[in-house]
């Protein structure tokens, strides 16, 4: 079968690849890890996966009709005549007895309620970011924040498009103090395996941290995820989102400054 299909039977196997570790499962030094790639519509998310990944991809690309007129947004990808209607899925090994499993989200909004299902068992995501359509980050950004999930922001570096400095980029997604951003081509190989070995590096870090903590406090309740942004952070106050039941439009289009231009 064409991997541009959906299948659900391939779905699942990919799933259950993931939680059984494969055939490497029976070498009991051998860790697999769930990462996922999320981002807007149209970001790259399914040309990383299938640039990575060691497996034939999973895709499950549909093409776009004249019934999502109105509902899909296309600014700015108005060529773009397919979109992932479930997940992507793919595999690549980082060194012997490490290998992730991609789990790429659908970037429609109306695909959303998906999202909480390919959350389950992360140990981390990458962010794919286009700087001409930076506010597409906002909802996988807060989606991520709100459980706590680490993440590294991955601006995919098009053609034709002006490159930004990285602090510039963290600056205008006025991301929390430590979350990385960097530049990559989706396209490439290896590019985009440098991106995977980040969100690693710095999940562990994450988790490292979070186990330190939980051994050197008090027994207390558990608190929720929570963000010290400001009210007058352009996240504050956007509600639409994998979270959310609001519809495109009530999404924010705005952010605090475009990367590299001056506060003043």
């Amino acid at each position: 079968m064409d991997s541009g299909r959906f299948d659900g039977t391939r779905a699942s196997a990919g799933q259950a690849a993931y939680e059984s570790g494969g055939a490497d499962a029976r070498d009991e030094s051998f860790l697999a890890l769930k990462i996922l790639v999320a981002g807007g519509f149209g970001v790259g998310k399914t040309t990383l996966v299938g640039a990575v990944s060691e497996i034939r991809p999973l895709h499950t690309e549909e093409s776009m009709t004249q019934a999502g007129l109105g509902v899909d947004r296309l600014l700015g990808v108005e060529q773009k005549n397919t979109t992932t209607v479930a997940m992507d899925f793919g595999r690549i090994t980082i060194r012997d007895g490490l290998a992730l499993y991609l789990f790429g989200t659908p970037g429609q909004d109306r695909f959303w309620f998906l999202w909480d299902e390919l959350a389950q068992g992360a140990l981390g995501a990458v962010v794919l970011a286009d700087t001409a359509r930076l506010p597409d980050c906002f909802p996988a950004v807060d989606f991520f924040e709100r459980r706590a999930i680490p993440f590294v922001i991955a601006v995919n570096c098009f053609e034709g498009h002006r490159r930004h400095d990285p602090r510039d980029i963290a600056d205008a997604l006025d991301l929390d103090p430590g979350t990385p951003v960097v530049l990559c081509d989706a396209r490439q190989r290896s590019s985009g395996k440098q991106v995977l070995i980040k969100v690693v590096e710095h999940a562990g870090r994450h988790h490292r941290s979070r186990q330190w903590l939980g051994r050197n406090r008090t027994a207390e309740p558990a608190a929720q995820p929570t963000s010290s942004r400001p009210n007058s952070s352009p996240r504050a106050t956007s509600t639409a989102g994998p979270d959310s039941s609001s519809t495109p439009s009530d999404r924010s289009t705005t952010f605090r400054r475009p990367p590299g231009t001056s506060t003043v």
